[in-house]
């Protein structure tokens, strides 16, 4: 680092010497030096520092902007604490791990805390005890140690465009007062949605080295629970869409269809249906975005995909996960991938998006409205369209990568100090086609490519080198592309 300082010093140096002895230089031998001075100047910034200004240069408001739009159906409060904090505040002592699929009771809690803590592991559990899951999420929220967050993906995207004075947000979830409070005032919430109790989901963290009895967390990582039987079930989606007609949005923004993974099967199959009848109720004029979220069901993934959720929207936002989840249950492209092994690779994703737009996006054979994609993944995101359908999608893409490091780092701008550009620097475009190989170039970051009617774009993120909060990082995501996203009219 300072060894560029020292370069970038001495080329300052030599730029005014230049200009001192410009009278006795011909003019066009000073322009060729002094513009080849300031193109060293300009590679001599970090690759990070070049990323942002071009980022800058590219992220533009669209042409015609939303000025409505409602949101719904998954909201709640989290409550992020220590766990070893509130499994002390509860009383219990350090056991043996053990892995409880459902929880029932405070023992059970601090068992599978304990066995996913020993490896270092995240896990996710319903709490099946409803008065025993207040009185632990009650001690959890007034612990002084405890920090209470928006949660639900919903909640999470409407609290991200409600930053925005220009946006009118609605907001349809089971919103009780703690959320509430929580909540931007320029998000409105109808009566209908709220409820007397919040919903609580408990997230209990470890540090790496951390202790509980005679375990030891090899790595930072966290446990989650609730006792959400509103968001599993969907009970605000009806309201939601009802509540449409009267706030007259200009976009419609869907998540919590992953919620319903708790349900029995027949039960869920049988609340889908009742949901895609109520999509299909909302205006074809307004576009909708879904956004997904882990899911480890295939059937339910594939359900979602064919019986008519896909073509009811107009747009998708999900990560590396989802994607190749979604191309796993269908049978798509790259399938037999079974994980990603690092930063997954460009042309694979790039494949995958292409297939969904080109199999389930709107096209003149097909009655679907698909038409947009919005992948993000730690090191680059990618904007797949089909042509004709939405415009900035440049900026849309950019400013997305942009709120990935600031959300990340909790700062209001990038802090190039605190932040790497890890992606490829070469990658191929694509391993089912003849691809183009692209280079990176941090002056124009924001790469371009066409295939058959699909416009790709793609760019790195700047990635946070300590994360300060990474809970619904892809929501902040998808919420920042939307807002320089225009949609035009059909």
């Amino acid at each position: 680092m300072w060894q560029r300082s020292v370069c970038v010093g001495l080329l300052a140096l030599a730029l005014g010497y230049l200009c001192v002895l410009g009278p006795e230089l011909p003019p066009a031998a000073l322009r060729q030096l002094s513009a080849s001075l300031l193109e060293t100047l300009r590679r001599a910034r970090s690759l990070e520092a070049r990323t942002v200004a071009a980022w800058q240069a590219a992220i533009v408001r669209p042409a015609r902007g939303w000025a409505r739009v409602a949101v719904g159906v998954n909201a709640c409060v989290d409550v992020v604490l220590s766990g070893v904090k509130l499994l002390e505040a509860l009383g219990l002592e350090p056991r043996d791990g053990k892995n409880h699929a459902v929880l029932s009771s405070g023992q059970d809690l601090g068992e599978a805390f304990t066995h996913f803590m020993e490896r270092g592991a995240a896990a996710e559990r319903f709490f099946s005890d409803a008065a025993a899951f207040r009185d632990i999420a009650q001690t959890a929220s007034e612990h002084p140690a405890a920090q209470l967050y928006v949660g639900g993906n919903a909640a999470l995207i409407g609290q991200k465009l409600a930053t925005n004075p220009d946006l009118k947000i609605l907001l349809c979830g089971p919103v009780g007062p703690r959320l509430h409070e929580l909540l931007d005032d320029n998000v409105v919430v109808p009566p209908e949605s709220m409820q007397e109790r919040d919903e609580f989901h408990l997230i209990l963290e470890y540090q790496a080295g951390e202790e509980w009895g005679q375990v030891r967390a090899p790595t930072a990582n966290r446990f989650i629970f609730s006792h959400d039987l509103s968001n599993g079930a969907l009970n605000m989606l009806e309201v939601f869409v009802s509540s449409l007609d009267e706030f007259q949005p200009d976009l419609v923004v869907l998540s919590g269809l992953h919620m319903m993974e708790g349900q029995s099967k027949e039960a869920r199959q049988r609340r889908l249906m009742e949901a895609v009848a109520s999509i299909s109720d909302i205006p074809t004029d307004i576009p909708i975005h879904l956004e997904l979220a882990s899911m480890t069901d295939q059937d339910f993934m594939s359900n979602i995909m064919h019986q008519q959720v896909f073509p009811l929207v107009n747009s998708i936002g999900l990560n590396e996960q989802e994607l190749l989840f979604l191309t796993q249950a269908a049978s798509g492209p790259h399938a037999s991938l079974g994980s990603w092994s690092g930063i997954p690779d460009v042309g694979v994703v790039s494949d995958i998006l292409f297939w969904i737009l080109k199999e389930h996006g709107k096209a003149a054979e097909r009655a679907s409205d698909l038409t947009r994609i919005h992948f993000h993944t730690l090191a680059y995101h990618i904007l797949a369209t089909v042509d004709g359908h939405w415009g900035n999608q440049a900026a849309a893409v950019a400013a997305g990568a942009r709120a990935a490091g600031t959300q990340a780092c909790a700062t209001d701008t990038i802090d190039t100090s605190r932040v790497l550009l890890k992606a490829p620097r070469e990658f191929l475009t694509s391993h089912t086609e003849a691809p183009a190989k692209i280079s990176l170039n941090p002056d124009e970051p924001v790469v371009h490519w066409h295939r058959e009617g699909i416009s790709f774009h793609f760019t790195p993120v700047l990635v946070c080198k300590d994360p300060v909060r990474t809970v619904g990082l892809g929501d902040a995501i998808s919420a920042e592309g939307l807002l320089y996203s225009e949609a035009y009219p059909q």
